[in-house]
C-alpha cells in the first residue's frame, strides 16, 4: 500500500506548496509512489487518515499549537516544509518585540486578544511545539529536493540533506565571492541544498535554509577579519530568517571577541 500523504498549512504565504503544485506533470511521478489524500491548495478531497503529514507555516497562536498536536498524533511521520515551518522564518521577526506591542501596532486594539483568531503568541517553528521527523528547507523550497525527500520516505529510506555551507555550492558554480564585491553574504554559515541560487544570480544569501548546526567558527572569524566586518553585522543580517538564532549558548558567539 502506498503511504498516504496530507498537506497542512499555518502562518505562511503558501509559496512552498505552490512550488509543489508547479511540479506540473512531474507530480504524476510522485503519485505513483504516494497517495495524496489532502492538499487544500490543489484538490477538494480531504481525509483525516494519513501516514505522512507535510506542514508549511509557523505557529503563532495557541489554537495553532492545538491543531498541530492533533496532526502530529495522527501521522507516522511529520515533515516541516519551508523556512516558516523549519526555523520560524520571516514570521519570527516580530519576536523581537512584546506581543502586546505588536498587536497594538498592527490593530491598535489590545482587547482584540479576546478573539481566539487574534490571540497571538511568540512565533514558533514546528519543532518548538511537536517532534519533527524531517525538514525540507528554503524560502521557497527547492522542488528537486522535495521530490528527493518524498521519494526517499516512500521507499523507507532516510533522505540526505546537505550539512555543509552554501559556499561549497557557490564554488562549484564558479561564482565570484560576493564578499569580494563588497556585499555581505550568509553563505558561510547557511545550510546548502539550494544550489547557491541567490549568489549565483548576484544576490547575497539571507540564510533561508537555516544556520548550520556546527558552522566552522574559525573560518567565519577569519572571513570577518579579512573583510573588516563584525559579528554584530552578521547577527543583524540573520534577522530576516533566523531571528533569535544567536544566543549565549550558540557556538557562533565565539566570533564576538571585540575585534573585527
Amino acid at each position: 500500500m502506498k503511504p498516504r500523504v496530507a498537506f497542512f498549512d499555518f502562518s505562511s504565504c503558501e509559496g512552498c506548496q505552490l512550488q509543489i503544485a508547479n511540479l506540473e506533470e512531474e507530480i504524476l511521478d510522485l503519485i505513483e509512489i504516494v497517495d495524496v489524500v489532502s492538499f487544500r491548495e490543489v484538490m477538494t478531497e480531504h481525509s483525516d487518515e494519513y501516514d505522512i503529514a507535510i506542514v508549511e507555516g509557523s505557529i503563532m497562536r495557541p489554537m495553532d499549537e492545538q491543531r498541530l498536536r492533533k496532526i502530529r498524533s495522527k501521522c507516522k511521520l511529520l515533515v516541516a516544509l519551508g523556512a516558516c515551518a523549519t526555523i520560524g522564518g520571516v514570521n519570527k521577526i516580530r519576536n523581537q518585540w512584546p506581543v502586546e506591542k505588536v498587536i497594538k501596532e498592527v490593530y491598535d486594539d489590545e482587547d482584540i486578544r479576546d478573539n481566539e483568531f487574534f490571540n497571538v503568541q511568540p512565533t514558533k517553528a514546528l519543532n518548538e511545539v511537536v517532534p519533527v521527523d524531517y525538514y525540507i528547507h528554503g524560502c521557497p523550497i527547492n522542488r528537486d529536493e522535495f521530490k528527493h525527500v518524498i521519494t526517499s520516505l516512500a521507499l523507507g529510506k532516510k533522505p540526505e540533506i546537505p550539512s555543509y555551507p552554501v559556499c561549497v555550492e557557490c564554488k562549484k558554480n564558479e561564482n565570484v565571492c560576493l564578499f569580494e564585491l563588497g556585499q555581505f553574504c550568509l553563505g558561510p554559515i547557511t545550510r546548502a541544498g539550494c544550489g547557491a541560487i541567490c549568489p549565483t544570480n548576484g544576490s547575497p544569501c539571507d540564510g533561508c535554509r537555516g544556520i548550520l548546526s556546527k558552522p566552522d567558527v574559525e573560518c567565519v572569524m577569519e572571513l570577518l577579519q579579512r573583510y573588516d566586518l563584525t559579528y554584530e553585522e552578521m547577527k543583524s543580517r540573520c534577522t530576516i530568517y533566523n531571528t533569535g538564532v544567536f544566543n549565549p549558548k550558540d557556538g557562533m558567539t565565539l566570533v564576538r571577541r571585540g575585534k573585527k
